[in-house]
């Protein structure tokens, strides 16, 4: 299957562009500047903040705006925001209280700080690894109950995050959004942050239909943009019930599975 004249490639960033490792592979490098030179827009879409995202965004030479949180913010390369979507307080307010009663991290990112309040945490030491930069430990967060742009819960229990995402979506029903990113990554993100409104902003940003974007992803936060998307591409690791809502699927991650996609639909 490839559609014709795709005009826009929004990917997602782990377990997907990238390697469990948090690297780059030289051909899905190779195959994004194929794109590049092709006239292609690409550009990314992430639970990450943007912080942990512009080491990527620089090696691929991204010039376009790229999506943090999910969608919560839109950031133009020279770091001004696009668009940006805080939690409501009341969700924050929710989804602590009901955390606070499981054996879960809880980290709270407001702008580009990462903030929690057990620097000790099983999960510390890899998120850390993977965004590149330490957190900010705190005694209470209170004080930025109005500022979060994303709460995340994590632990190596994944039924019980699938339960918990079951259990928030109801709670915050109009308020907010919860999803798994991963499966040891609950996020909860503002109502309008999504990868398929953050798709949507930047198809109008760059004057391109949606007929003719396409999406890449491998995680609950993916189907988002896949029912927005042109052409929708699951990750061959994904879960089913991801790969069931695109429109074809290509390797994994460890099989350079954008590149694939890239010159088999897309190019």
């Amino acid at each position: 299957m490839k559609k014709d004249a795709i005009e826009l490639v929004l990917c997602d960033m782990d377990g997907t562009l990238l390697l469990p490792d948090h690297t780059l592979s030289p051909r899905n490098r190779e195959a994004v500047k194929s794109l590049q030179a092709a006239g292609i827009y690409f550009t990314l879409a992430s639970g990450r903040p943007p912080r942990a995202m512009r080491e990527i965004i620089s090696q691929l030479d991204i010039k376009l705006p790229f999506a943090g949180f999910n969608g919560g913010l839109l950031v133009n390369p020279q770091g001004d925001y696009l668009q940006s979507h805080h939690v409501h307080p009341d969700a924050v307010r929710k989804t602590l209280d009901l955390l606070a009663e499981h054996k879960v991290e809880v980290w709270l990112f407001v702008d580009d700080q990462w903030l929690l309040r057990d620097p000790h945490g099983e999960m510390v030491a890899h998120e850390q690894e993977g965004l590149g930069y330490a957190p900010q430990v705190v005694e209470s967060f209170e004080p930025y109950l109005h500022q979060v742009h994303k709460i995340v819960a994590t632990c190596s229990d994944a039924p019980l995050l699938m339960d918990l995402e079951q259990r928030l979506q109801p709670l915050l029903n109009g308020l907010a959004v919860a999803s798994r990113s991963q499966a040891r990554y609950l996020d909860i993100t503002a109502l309008q942050a999504n990868k398929g409104n953050a798709l949507m902003t930047l198809a109008e940003f760059l004057n391109v239909p949606l007929s003719r974007t396409a999406a890449i992803g491998d995680g609950g936060n993916d189907p988002a943009m896949f029912h927005r998307a042109g052409l929708s591409i699951a990750m061959g690791q994904a879960p089913e019930e991801v790969r069931a809502q695109a429109h074809v699927v290509t390797g994994s991650n460890l099989e350079d599975g954008v590149a694939q996609a890239i010159d088999r639909f897309i190019l």
